[in-house]
């Protein structure tokens, strides 16, 4: 199973940006996965935000962060990133990366277990 490593998070102001990264350490498979960033506020479900084919790089994102964040990714360095902009309060979670696939039209996490995650905090 891959093993993801989320880190980038931070205080930031509204309106303000950051970019998260997500770190693969398994490459061998990488190529047939979509890798994507779901969030968790205090007291709410966790919820998809974006997420992008690692081979065609084809990218999806809620409709919530459309326009605002941008999510890529690093061939070499195995890496996903997602770029954050004009951050709103209700940014503030906790974002997780996973290898996820869609089904019946709702983003999933393949794998069995989430990873530590990284904080966002927007203050207003």
């Amino acid at each position: 199973q891959v093993r993801l490593v989320e880190s980038g998070g931070g205080l930031v102001q509204a309106g303000g940006s950051l970019r998260l990264s997500c770190a693969a350490s398994e490459r061998t498979f990488i190529n047939s996965y979509v890798m994507g960033w779901f969030r968790q506020a205090p007291g709410q479900e966790r919820e998809f935000v974006a997420a992008i084919s690692w081979s065609a790089g084809t990218t999806y994102y809620a409709d919530s962060v459309k326009g605002r964040f941008t999510i890529s990714r690093d061939y070499g360095k195995y890496t996903v990133y997602l770029q954050m902009s004009s951050l709103k309060p209700e940014d503030a979670a906790v974002y997780y990366c996973a290898v996820v696939y869609r089904e019946d039209s709702k983003w999933r996490n393949a794998g069995s277990n989430w990873g530590q995650g990284t904080q966002v905090t927007v203050s207003s």
